[in-house]
């Protein structure tokens, strides 16, 4: 007796994605080197879609704007989130919430980050902004040598604590801050299971918890001097939202300290090194208007912009195919992982005219940067591009515009190099003193 066989369901159309030489791979792992520079060597070999051997699951890399934007804006359907790498910190927090838990937690955030909502933090962005003024007006006067990235991360810390909570940061709040880049620091060395990864981090985990839990108790007792913060909006969710537990508003307070500061802290870190290396940048900043002027503010947005454009706050972005597709012309199956790399978009010579020079003109000048919106996404695209945007934008653009003509930090040492983790970050301390104003 002849049985038949029911056939499957037929592949999706166009062609197969080009796969990198496995060869290549061995070589890469051979040597140990950085994931980033097997990306950029499949991205030089085969252009803006590559396949990759490197594990049980097809894995795509996508750094063409075309492919970028059809993962991440207009097919986010598609191309899912199946865990975040931060989890074990961030819990059900936004950047880790899928399905309709992520839209109903996104839905109720996003309001806080635009128009009226960030109008209510102008004020707290530009106090944290005088306060570390201050501090570097301190290091000119005595000419102590200061970590400029330890300077960045506490001035993000302020901002992004007196606006959850109204209230300054103070020294014993910043000592247990400290636990969650040390928590992130460890993540890619931790053990792959989750109760020994847990295990391994449980002292920060638990400082973390117990300073999340004075600050809800805080919030319930009444408003920070600097008014409500935006916990006093998670809390009266809680009211009338059952699925907003302490947990949950736990997750979401530590997602939003993670988020706020880390890739601010870090974009300013960069920037600063970046003007080490070209002071033209910063007097053509300084010269492109008068201090407070609608010009000058352009203009050291436009640093900000081209040292994300460097250094983007993620520098992947990864998506699993949840079904069968066709990007830009070739074949992807369900169950691939799909990962997005800004970081390379951003230094593609066929999208970026002369991309590793840093140029700040080219976000002031008409049609010097990419018109297609999948080339520039520092913040991400699409959907669950980052809720903190223009958060970051305005204390890194309300510092630079109190620091860059007051002081010129000059470097004693420089970070030799670059850690790709959750953020692309230096590699090590920039310790400084400030030179006097005049210089």
């Amino acid at each position: 007796m002849v049985t038949s066989v029911r056939p499957g369901p037929p592949p999706p159309a166009g062609r197969p994605v080009p796969a990198l030489d496995p060869a290549v791979v061995g070589r890469w792992r051979a040597a140990g080197g950085e994931l980033v520079e097997l990306f950029a060597e499949a991205q030089q070999r085969l252009g803006g879609l590559a396949a990759l051997p490197l594990g049980p699951r097809p894995t795509v890399l996508v750094t063409s704007p075309e492919a970028v934007q059809q993962v991440l804006a207009l097919r986010p359907e598609r191309y899912v989130k199946r865990s975040h790498r931060a989890r074990l910190l961030i819990g059900d927090g936004v950047l880790a919430a899928t399905g309709e838990a992520w839209k109903r937690q996104r839905k109720l955030l996003q309001s806080q980050f635009t128009g009226r909502g960030m109008r209510r933090y102008e004020e707290r962005i530009a106090v944290a902004a005088g306060v570390a003024a201050a501090r570097w007006d301190g290091y000119a006067a005595t000419g102590e040598v200061f970590d400029v990235g330890e300077e960045m991360r506490r001035f993000a810390l302020d901002t992004i604590w007196r606006a959850l909570t109204g209230h300054p940061l103070d020294p014993a709040v910043e000592h247990d801050l400290a636990s969650v880049p040390a928590v992130v620091a460890a993540l890619p060395s931790l053990p792959a299971d989750a109760t020994a990864a847990e295990a391994a981090v449980a002292a920060e985990l638990a400082r973390i918890d117990a300073l999340a839990s004075r600050a809800v108790a805080a919030a319930r007792a009444g408003a920070g001097p600097d008014g409500p913060g935006l916990l006093n909006v998670l809390l009266e969710a809680a009211d009338t939202r059952p699925e907003y537990t302490d947990r949950l508003i736990r997750d979401e307070l530590v997602t939003l300290l993670l988020a706020g500061h880390e890739t601010t802290a870090t974009t300013l870190t960069w920037l600063y090194l970046l003007l080490d290396r070209h002071p033209e940048a910063r007097q053509w900043a300084l010269a492109a208007g008068a201090e407070g002027s609608p010009e000058r503010s352009r203009a050291v947005q436009a640093l900000v912009h081209e040292t994300l454009r460097f250094y983007p706050s993620a520098w992947m972005l990864p998506r699993c195919a949840a079904e069968d597709d066709v990007l830009a012309g070739h074949r992807v199956e369900a169950g691939t992982d799909v990962l997005v790399c800004p970081y390379l978009t951003h230094r593609d010579p066929a999208v970026w005219e002369d991309p590793e020079r840093f140029d700040p003109e080219r976000f002031t000048t008409p049609g010097r940067r990419p018109a297609h919106p999948g080339s520039y996404l520092p913040f991400g695209l699409g959907p669950r591009a980052c809720l903190g945007l223009q958060f970051a934008l305005r204390e890194s653009t309300a510092l630079l515009e109190r620091l860059l003509p007051a002081h010129t930090p000059r470097f004693r040492s420089v970070p030799a190099g670059t850690v790709y983790g959750i953020t692309v970050r230096p590699d090590g301390p920039a310790p400084a003193t400030l030179l006097p104003p005049a210089q």
